[in-house]
C-alpha cells in the first residue's frame, strides 16, 4: 500500500523540527558548525538530485529527502554514534507514522550510514546521503565569530567561497567544484581535514558506477 507520508509533510511536522532544532543547539553547545535547517534542507535537495539525475523512481528520491531532513536528528543525544541513535529515533517517528516497512528500512539505513566512523553506501538512498552530506561546506556554517580562535575544521569551512555538486556532461562523474581562500587555508589543508569524507563519497559514487571528481580553484585533486 501507497505510504501517504511526504517529504512535505515531514519538514514541517514540529515535533520533527524541535528535534532538528535541539540536535543543532547540542552541536553549539560543544563548538561543532551548524547542522540546523540549512544543512538538512541542503542534504536532502542534494541528494535528491542525484538520484533525479540518475532517474531513479519519484518515490525513491522522496523517501531520500525524508532521509537527508532527519539525518542529523541523533545529535540530540549525543554527537557520538548519532548516525546510529538518529536512525532509532526516525524508526520511532516514521513507524508511529504508519509508514510502511520497506520504506522506513530504507530511510533508517541511510541515516544509520551517513556518518564518516561506520557509513557504508549499502543502496542508492544511502550512498545519496553520503555524497550530499560529506560534499557540503560554506563558510555561514562556521558559529565562530573569532576568527583568531578557529580550530582547523573552522579555518577550513570558513575559507570555501563557492561550493557546488554537480555531474560533469556526460553523467560519468559526480564532481564537487570548490573555490577556496587560499589566504585562509591552504587547498592542500581542505584536502587533508576533510580526507575521510571524500574517500567515502568516492565510494558512494562508485555504487552508482560513477567516479567522483574534486576541483580546488580549477585544479583536478582527486
Amino acid at each position: 500500500m501507497p505510504s501517504h507520508i511526504t517529504y512535505a509533510y515531514i519538514r514541517q511536522n514540529p515535533d520533527i523540527r524541535e528535534y532538528i532544532r535541539r540536535a543543532d543547539m547540542a552541536l553549539a553547545a560543544i563548538g561543532y558548525t551548524e547542522h540546523s535547517f540549512a544543512h538538512v534542507e541542503k542534504a536532502a535537495n542534494t541528494a535528491a538530485m542525484i538520484l533525479e539525475m540518475l532517474e531513479f523512481p519519484p518515490r525513491q528520491i522522496e523517501l531520500t529527502k525524508i532521509a537527508g531532513f532527519l539525518h542529523d536528528i541523533g545529535n540530540v543525544i549525543n554527537r557520538n554514534d548519532h548516525a546510529q541513535s538518529g536512525a532509532v529515533m526516525a524508526f520511532r517517528i516514521l513507524d508511529r507514522l504508519e509508514m510502511p516497512v520497506d520504506e522506513i528500512c530504507s530511510i533508517i539505513s541511510a541515516i544509520g550510514n551517513h556518518d564518516e566512523g561506520t557509513a557504508q553506501p549499502v543502496d542508492a538512498i544511502s550512498a545519496a546521503l553520503i555524497i550530499a552530506d560529506k560534499t557540503y561546506v560554506r563558510r555561514s556554517r562556521v558559529r565562530n565569530t573569532d576568527f583568531m580562535t578557529f580550530d582547523i575544521h573552522d579555518r577550513v569551512n570558513y575559507a570555501v567561497e563557492y561550493a557546488k555538486l554537480y555531474f560533469s556532461e556526460d553523467r560519468k562523474s559526480i564532481v564537487l567544484d570548490l573555490k577556496i581562500d587560499t589566504k585562509i587555508s591552504s587547498a592542500l589543508k581542505y584536502f587533508e581535514i576533510f580526507m575521510e569524507r571524500m574517500l567515502l563519497s568516492k565510494r558512494a559514487a562508485l555504487f552508482f558506477d560513477r567516479k567522483f571528481k574534486m576541483i580546488i580553484n580549477g585544479s583536478n585533486i582527486l
